[in-house]
């Protein structure tokens, strides 16, 4: 059992129709952290467009020493910056023209951009994090999703980060205290389900 279980406790299903997919940030500078959920990515982003929902791509880039923010401190200058391969998000995950991408410059999908704004717009009630890092650009969309009025599912088969440890936990804050846990087979078999009115 894994030791997030114990809090997944709260059971929900996501809603087709008001549900929009976030896949975040899926680059090429993440690759060898995002190829072991590349199967679990695709999958999930079928089974969305086979519902008809919206799928939202985040890129994370810098352009300039005027939107570092606090991250080129933290992490010694090693930033995505714009223009580059490391900037691309990764071909194989089949993004089309009609997909949504929010070019972002910090943890949160939501600082500084206009995902809010386009989530009311689409009619999104809520959201479905994938994506990398599980703990820090997932985790942060995710809570301020939540804070926002978003009801938030978090994937914990196509999310992924730099150890188990960190992936984790987590997986037990979002149980706790902000998102409904699902993965792929969860996902499918909500899908499955005769669609009722509530």
């Amino acid at each position: 059992m894994s030791s997030y279980q114990k809090y997944d406790v709260r059971k929900r299903d996501p809603d087709p129709k008001s549900a929009v997919l976030l896949v975040i940030d899926m680059q090429n500078y993440f690759y060898s952290m995002a190829k072991p959920i590349l199967p679990a990515i695709k999958a999930t982003i079928d089974l969305c467009r086979g519902q008809s929902m919206r799928v939202i791509f985040t890129r994370h880039r810098h352009k300039s020493p005027d939107d570092y923010g606090m991250l080129y401190e933290w992490w010694d200058g090693d930033l995505i910056m714009d223009g580059t391969v490391e900037a691309e998000l990764i071909p194989q995950l089949g993004r089309t023209d009609s997909d949504l991408v929010v070019e972002k410059t910090t943890y949160s999908a939501f600082a500084g951009t206009n995902l809010e704004q386009s989530l009311s717009e689409m009619g999104a009630k809520e959201v479905i994090v994938t994506g990398v890092m599980t703990n820090l650009c997932c985790e942060t969309t995710a809570r301020e999703a939540f804070v926002r009025g978003f009801r938030v599912f978090f994937s914990t088969d196509a999310t992924a980060t730099s150890s188990a440890e960190l992936h984790d936990a987590t997986l037990k804050n979002m149980a706790y205290g902000f998102a409904y846990l699902l993965d792929c087979k969860r996902l499918q078999d909500a899908f499955s389900k005769p669609q009722l009115e509530e």
